[in-house]
């Protein structure tokens, strides 16, 4: 390859990681993870790929295998909120609400995403199921050109990215957070220290004991002791 070909294949993979393609922008959830058998916010987040057009509808389609019966969004300046619901599969189950009730979609509409933006949609959802698990969330996202692209493709473990990947949760119990253990350099001046002080208190009580224990002679057996003066002799 020229020299002038290097130098533009060079400058164009530099581009590639400095400006990355919007195509990697796609629909998420947020946060993407949720402890067992509660309830949890989330932030469906929608930005808009294309730079001649304006995102004008979201409809999310919540998970068959588990099914919510309560649902609440959060209100969006501009947009429409409509929950979808239908009668639950199996009568009385856990999630079902005192009609019978899950829900099985939202749709938002009325409001505009323009170009180079991009919407979040907040909403509240219980119970999440009691065990680990992934909850798939297809989203179809609607311009105002009439294109709707479909963020459906459910990705494998350690299989590749789907080019529109489904927003996902996954719900799982949060690590558990080990004790902290002392550097060691920190325990060992911590053993010298304690150590050092252990001592001086042995010290301290010794010389306290010996103080105790020493004799001494009372005044009477002082005078006892002292010397007789020689008087002189009479005549």
């Amino acid at each position: 390859m020229s020299r002038p070909g290097t130098v533009l294949v060079v400058l164009a993979a530099f581009l590639v990681i400095l400006f990355p393609s919007t195509a990697s922008a796609h629909v998420t959830v947020s946060p993407g993870t949720a402890e067992p058998g509660g309830y949890t916010r989330v932030v469906f987040r929608v930005p808009n790929e294309r730079a001649d057009a304006s995102t004008t509808r979201l409809e999310v389609i919540f998970p068959s295998g588990h099914r919510f019966a309560s649902v609440s969004v959060q209100p969006v300046p501009g947009w429409t909120a409509t929950t979808r619901k239908e009668k639950a599969d199996v009568a009385g189950q856990s999630d079902e609400d005192s009609s019978g009730e899950v829900v099985t979609g939202i749709v938002w509409e009325g409001g505009t995403v323009q170009p180079g933006q991009f919407q979040e949609f907040g909403v509240s959802m219980g119970r999440l199921p009691a065990a680990k698990t992934k909850l798939v969330f297809k989203a179809l996202q609607t311009y105002s050109s009439g294109e709707v692209v479909r963020w459906i493709d459910v990705q494998t473990d350690g299989g590749p990215r789907p080019e529109h990947p489904a927003p996902t949760l996954s719900v799982a119990a949060p690590p558990v957070a080990a004790p902290a253990t002392p550097a060691a350099g920190t325990d060992t001046l911590g053993r010298v220290l304690g150590g050092a002080g252990l001592l001086a208190g042995l010290v301290a009580l010794g010389v306290s004991v010996t103080a105790r224990r020493r004799p001494f002679a009372p005044d009477s057996v002082a005078a006892q002791e002292e010397p007789a003066v020689n008087e002189p002799a009479r005549v």
